[in-house]
């Protein structure tokens, strides 16, 4: 019997080294493969053009989106390798917002042209320094063709409002909701604006978390508006209660309005109706106390993230006083925020000066049939009008989850455009013009990293390529035409006429597509770090099974 350190014993177990193990050029491969997979399945959905998929959860819930993030997020990936994409998704997502299907397509494409060089025998330490090389060129050559859309302020109404609805509309035309792309872009606009601040280094901050997005089924996309507020899911906690409150003072609770009840496994014994009645007059007095505590703080209406009972509901009543109970963590949080309230966690603490005030909260009825219809409140008119509410309208609930995350990823390019108002062009224009500048870029190296910074450039014109074949264009002759109009030209800005309009100049109609110059910088500096990371794995241990 063998013994570790600690003297317990472990078995060793016969061939034990060939279980699930790969090293060398099949690691390599193995990883390559596995995330190639992945980028085949998100190319189709790349562009305008693109095509949804369709996903289905073990609990049989539908999902229709082209989102690259979302799509990858609701896989069931196994392979490690694999997963990293999963990652690099999430992380575009999250630092840019937009673009993730793209990055995605970039990846697959650099990992596409690794394998035909590792299968010639070239290193992958060198295939990954020649990346970087190939990728700082890129980087540089978008730098060059950007170009501003509107002067940069800080000044909100000098701000040019036209030229971030037209970015809001760019990205909302590869969604499912392109139809409403000019009321959802001036939604997007309206929102980001409204949470827009100026930082301590003189640059535009926006917090997308301050924008609360509420879900109704039934109806019309075209009933989705913004309220300066904040919309719950929830109805005044008694019937009687009056639907509409001026004036408000809220009292916003976390503790629950109930007596205390005992931590210990003690019990009470009643075999008395005296007891008994002694036992209900004890719990109305906590509820006649907490009460009274609400009534002399000032506050006519309290938010509590617990519930409570049919008879702390009643004597809220009886005193004139408005409840909403079962209220989650994130709305408190935004309804503290925007009416300058004090999340109180104990009655004892419940002062006036910690009471949030707003103008006017209403319960309304909100939806179009039996299936859809439910109340909702919204509390307008507060203090502080940088928390807000975008209420979704849409004929089921997937057409709504789809809205919903159309709009945030038009929110994230309007947030984006007000850090760094430089965009380039898109349909494939930047990704040919990055090609181009690398391969010139290899001539400056004799040595094997030209081969491997060449192959970076091939890599680039999956894009153009995958933009054109989801139109229908022969992506060959294509791309050959324009590269030469880009190196006729020296613009850089030629890309595939998705639209079929007769026009491949994205710069020359400022409706043409157009893409934030960090969503794309982004895009080529994660799709790199991320390649150069599964070229350097050389040995897959799979997880061994552990023997008592």
């Amino acid at each position: 019997m063998i013994q570790d350190e600690y003297g317990r014993p472990f078995i060793v177990m016969r061939d034990g080294e060939n279980k699930g193990r790969l090293q060398g050029i099949e690691a390599h491969k193995a990883n390559i493969l596995a995330a190639s997979s992945i980028c085949r399945t998100l190319r189709s959905s790349l562009g305008p053009k693109g095509m949804d998929k369709i996903l289905i959860s073990p609990d049989g819930e539908l999902t229709v989106t082209n989102d690259g993030a979302t799509i990858l997020e609701k896989m069931d990936v196994e392979h490690q390798a694999a997963k990293l994409l999963v990652e690099l998704s999430k992380s575009q997502d999250d630092e840019i917002g937009d673009g993730t299907t793209g990055i995605v397509v970039i990846a697959g494409g650099l990992l596409d042209e690794a394998l035909k060089l590792l299968e010639k025998g070239l290193h992958p330490l060198l295939i990954a320094h020649g990346y970087e090389i190939a990728c700082e060129a890129a980087v540089k050559r978008i730098n060059e063709i950007a170009k501003s859309t509107m002067k940069e302020t800080t000044v909100l109404e000098e701000l040019d409002q036209e030229a971030l609805h037209r970015a809001a509309m760019t990205s909302l035309g590869s969604k499912v909701v392109s139809r409403h792309r000019e009321k959802m872009a001036q939604l997007a606009v309206d929102a980001v604006l409204s949470v827009a601040t100026v930082g301590g280094d003189g640059n535009w901050d926006v917090n997308i978390d301050l924008i609360n997005s509420v879900i109704c089924e039934g109806g019309s996309m075209d009933e989705c508006r913004m309220i300066s507020g904040i919309v719950i899911d929830k109805e005044f906690s008694h019937p009687q209660m009056s639907k509409e409150l001026k004036d408000a003072k809220m009292a916003v609770l976390t503790c629950p309005f109930e007596p205390p009840k005992p931590k210990t496994k003690h019990h009470i014994e009643i075999d008395s109706a005296e007891k008994y009645a002694e036992l209900a007059t004890m719990e109305k007095k906590y509820f006649q106390d907490m009460v009274q505590m609400v009534k002399d703080s000032g506050a006519n209406v309290v938010i509590c993230q617990w519930g409570f009972d049919d008879e702390a509901n009643h004597l809220l009543y009886q005193n004139g006083l408005h409840a909403v109970r079962w209220v989650g963590g994130v709305e408190i949080e935004l309804i503290a925020i925007a009416s300058a309230a004090r999340i109180v966690p104990r009655f004892e603490e419940l002062k006036t000066k910690k009471l949030g005030t707003c103008a006017r909260i209403t319960e309304m009825n909100v939806g179009t049939s039996d299936t859809s219809h439910r109340s909702m409140l919204f509390i307008e008119g507060c203090p502080n009008s940088k928390a807000i509410t975008v209420l979704f309208r849409g004929g089921n609930k997937m057409i709504c989850e789809e809205a919903q995350r159309s709009l945030h990823d038009a929110m994230c390019v309007v947030r984006n455009l007000l850090r760094d108002s430089y965009v380039c062009p898109g349909g494939g224009a930047s990704e040919i013009a990055c090609s181009m500048a690398v391969e010139a870029e290899a001539d400056k190296y004799p040595g094997l990293e030209q081969y491997v910074i060449r192959a970076y450039a091939e890599a680039l014109d999956v894009v153009p390529v995958a933009l054109a074949e989801s139109v229908g264009l022969p992506a060959l002759s294509t791309i050959a035409d324009l590269r030469a109009k880009q190196h006729e030209t020296k613009k850089g800005s030629h890309g595939v006429d998705i639209f079929c309009k007769g026009e491949t100049d994205m710069y020359a109609d400022s409706l043409r597509v157009h893409e934030a110059r960090a969503s794309k910088v982004n895009q080529l500096r994660l799709a790199t770090q991320v390649v150069k990371m599964l070229l350097k794995i050389d040995d897959i241990i799979a997880p061994q099974e552990v023997f008592q």
